[in-house]
């Protein structure tokens, strides 16, 4: 599970090789939630609503770049980093 931001507690990584659609994970604490990057909406689990609102508003902002990380995952290559939310 690379990860491939951090911010406030939240972790965000993508497996390699993983299932479609094209998604991330993220987690924070012990929640976890699994958001589909097209859409940019929650596939599975969930987070404290201040947390999935900031999450979600990230993923937006940076909805290309993790379409990229995603592409590069299924060819199992290294992933880059994106900005933290600030």
């Amino acid at each position: 599970m690379p990860t491939i931001s951090m911010f406030r507690g939240i972790k965000v990584y993508i497996n390699w090789n993983d299932h479609l659609p094209p998604h991330f994970h993220a987690k924070y604490g012990s929640d976890e939630v699994i958001v589909d990057i097209n859409s940019i909406e929650v596939l599975d689990g969930g987070l404290p609503n201040k947390q999935l609102k900031m999450l979600l508003g990230w993923a937006a902002f940076h909805q290309e770049e993790l379409l990229e990380n995603w592409e590069l995952a299924t060819k199992m290559q290294e992933l880059f980093s994106i900005e933290p939310l600030r």
